[in-house]
């Protein structure tokens, strides 16, 4: 039973990982007072960008007669996920920040861009590598989980925290930096500053264009991240056509279940991979498959339900999120 519980905990962390990463992009952008909804979009463009890199990168060094390194094919990876992720999030703020376009309308029409962008772009690299792609070993190497000494070998505790692979630790680490930044830095009040009233914060000088570009930018560079781990690891650095659907969907919904909280993000996020990988070690004699896939969704009606019967300010939407800045208005 207790073997059980804790490959359970275990699979809901790996699995709520990429939730994570996308859920702490969108808590950046919506800070500053833009609704992207585009975060599948993005995390589709991460996935299929960060796959690429890697495998270009592993392509050029065997080509030139040098063995790959691991390390700088993971790093490859991560850092062109996050520029093909804040690319499709740079065309959203140039939209609705610039254009003024409608934020709702423009998300969504990200979403079915960065769809089609992925899923294209990983059928076309899949028959010029002659029917999938896929990087190598020592890619996938990189991507397996740590081996702390000692800790890891602790009794249950060794395997609940020290024995993932480093992308679990690195969202962990970006939920705790962007805690410390909404709460204790001065860039991060004036974000919170801008996305709660932003003609009180153009008013003490505070650029809004500027904050809400470079906040949507980055929170979409970090949804892109979140794809690349849907590539990397959950697919086992193979391309699997819509290998990211419905992950982005539920990435906006964690958010409003941690009420813009990057740290119960983390929680949340582990409820939510729980969810979706109950059916490999709850199993209930007659009930059809398509049951257990349908249970993350429907936690998200009921999480949406109880956010709206429950209005608290401490913990909604900021009050500017959804809406383009005028100044002529102020």
């Amino acid at each position: 039973m207790i073997d059980t519980a804790t490959a359970l905990l275990m699979a809901a962390v790996l699995a709520g990982t990429p939730l994570l990463l996308g859920a702490l992009g969108e808590i950046l952008t919506e800070k500053s007072g833009n609704l992207n909804l585009g975060v599948e979009g993005m995390m589709f463009m991460g996935a299929i960008a960060g796959l690429i890199g890697s495998y270009s990168y592993e392509q050029a060094l065997t080509a030139a007669g040098f063995e790959p390194s691991g390390a700088i094919s993971a790093l490859v990876a991560l850092i062109v996920s996050f520029l093909a992720g804040a690319f499709g999030a740079l065309i959203y703020a140039f939209l609705t920040i610039t254009l003024r376009a409608n934020q709702n309308v423009t998300g969504l029409i990200l979403t079915i861009f960065g769809t089609g962008f992925g899923n294209f772009f990983g059928e076309y690299f899949g028959l010029k590598a002659g029917g999938y792609v896929t990087v190598s070993s020592v890619t996938k190497a990189a991507f397996s989980p740590i081996h702390f000494p000692l800790l890891s070998d602790i009794p249950v505790l060794g395997k609940l925290l020290f024995q993932y692979n480093w992308m679990v630790y690195f969202a962990v680490a970006v939920a705790l930096v962007m805690f410390w930044f909404f709460r204790k830095s001065r860039f991060g009040l004036n974000l919170r500053a801008v996305g709660e009233d932003p003609a009180a914060a153009d008013a003490a000088g505070i650029s809004v264009a500027r904050y809400r570009y470079l906040a949507t930018v980055i929170g979409g560079g970090i949804c892109g991240i979140g794809g690349m781990y849907m590539s990397m690891v959950t697919t086992s650095g193979v391309w699997v056509h819509g290998c990211v659907t419905g992950y982005g969907w539920l990435a906006v919904a964690l958010v409003i279940f941690a009420t813009w909280s990057p740290l119960r993000g983390v929680l949340v996020a582990v409820i939510f991979g729980g969810l979706m990988i109950m059916r490999m070690y709850i199993t209930i004699p007659g009930l059809p498959a398509q049951i257990y896939d349908m249970v993350p969704y429907l936690a998200t009606i009921l999480v949406l339900i109880i956010t709206s019967v429950r209005q608290s300010k401490e913990h909604a939407m900021p009050a500017g999120c959804g809406l383009n800045y005028f100044r002529e208005d102020r």
